[in-house]
């Protein structure tokens, strides 16, 4: 209990505790975010780290940080790297794997979530890989599900990398934007949660919906 509650403070309070660790590791701390972004990307035993709102505060934070220390163009930069390196890697893991991946023998991996994916890919076609950047949990099945459903690498890669430049280009652009406009900086925590909502809105109502059988 006390592991999650340290976890939705994180959250929560995103701008301040990206504060504290720009100041205990400076340069490193770029490492650090490149591996949290590549993970919610590129491992489905990871869709609960954090993305949008991470995004969004490091590009606020960025906007006025007077160490120097984080810039926005190298975080739009780099956290694309990761983001697109991620899906590739979840994308050939897939590919790996295979049908097999939902047999039910890896508790994580349900076929419920397949179904649920795939119906994605039907409604939405290849452009589920970019759609699917802002949405929380598919975001991370999406690429993985692509692999299993052997989609062309060529044409993967190509949505992979739209994807990719227009989600950390919309939330770190954005943040560093609008991020410290004073009724977004003071209430800092209210618009996480919004983002949060917001953006597993998609989420919630496909989760209510039947899902067909393959």
């Amino acid at each position: 209990m006390e592991l999650i509650a340290s976890f939705i403070d994180f959250i929560l309070h995103l701008d301040r505790h990206l504060t504290e660790l720009v100041a205990q590791y400076h340069i490193w701390v770029y490492a650090i975010l490149f591996a949290i972004i590549f993970c919610e990307t590129g491992l489905v035993v990871t869709p609960f780290l954090p993305g949008d709102s991470l995004l969004f505060a490091l590009g606020a934070l960025a906007a006025v940080d007077e160490t120097g220390t984080l810039s926005a163009l190298w975080l739009w930069l780099l956290l694309m790297a990761a983001a697109i390196l991620g899906n590739e890697t979840n994308f050939r893991i897939g590919r790996a794997i295979g049908p097999r991946a939902f047999s039910g023998t890896i508790p994580w991996l349900k076929q419920d979530y397949m179904l649920k994916t795939q119906a994605f890919y039907e409604k939405h076609g290849g452009k589920t890989i970019v759609l699917s950047r802002f949405v929380p949990i598919i975001r991370t099945f999406a690429p993985f599900v692509a692999g299993v459903g052997s989609m062309q690498r060529r044409r993967f890669a190509l949505y992979n990398v739209a994807g990719g430049f227009a989600w950390v280009t919309s939330f770190i652009w954005g943040g560093y934007l609008f991020g410290n406009v004073p009724i977004i900086k003071d209430n800092f925590g209210i618009v996480t949660i919004i983002i949060i909502v917001a953006s597993l809105v998609p989420v919630a109502i496909g989760f209510l919906r039947p899902a067909k059988p393959a």
